[in-house]
């Protein structure tokens, strides 16, 4: 690791981070939060908010995936996605649920305001992001897809997510 350069965890809890956190809605799979976790390290996310029946760490399989990241990344659990949603909102916090709904924004047309503080809300692997929530969204955002499969892995989205964000964000 130290041929690579990375920061210590202390380093990188002290630098500063994307105007991003993550919020994952009733996620089942423990590896997914995991990797989620390890995206959010890697893109220097400010936080990830686990809700509902999310698991937490400590846990060996999100570790497993993880590699360490939820000992960097900060992160909370919040009982209710809905209400954490609100409670955002009220803060100034642009809410974005990561979904295939009627009238949402294509990823390739997403332009993140400057300085505008971002959350994005990614759901369940049956089921997506509650109803309430995406209704209650800023923005729902669609990942283009053009395969038979119509559906991405929520790790694979939050890395596709997260990366257009910072690469628009620390262009502009």
């Amino acid at each position: 690791m130290d041929d690579l350069n990375r920061d210590s965890v202390e380093d990188f809890k002290n630098k500063k981070k994307l105007p991003l956190v993550l919020v994952l809605d009733n996620v089942r799979s423990l590896n997914n939060v995991g990797s989620v976790f390890r995206t959010a390290d890697a893109f220097m996310v400010e936080k990830v908010y686990l809700c509902g029946i999310t698991g937490t760490p400590p846990h060996r399989d999100i570790e497993k995936t993880a590699l360490g990241a939820t000992e960097s990344v900060e992160w909370e659990h919040v009982p209710d996605t809905l209400t954490l949603v609100k409670e955002l909102q009220a803060q100034g916090v642009k809410i974005v649920s990561v979904e295939q709904a009627e009238n949402s924004t294509m990823l390739n047309q997403f332009q993140p305001e400057p300085g505008q503080h971002y959350a994005f809300v990614l759901g369940n692997e049956v089921f997506g992001v509650e109803q309430d929530v995406v209704s209650l969204s800023d923005v729902v955002l669609e990942i283009p897809q053009f395969g038979t499969k119509h559906s991405l892995n929520i790790s694979v989205a939050t890395g596709v997510v997260v990366w257009d964000f910072l690469s628009k964000t620390v262009a502009s």
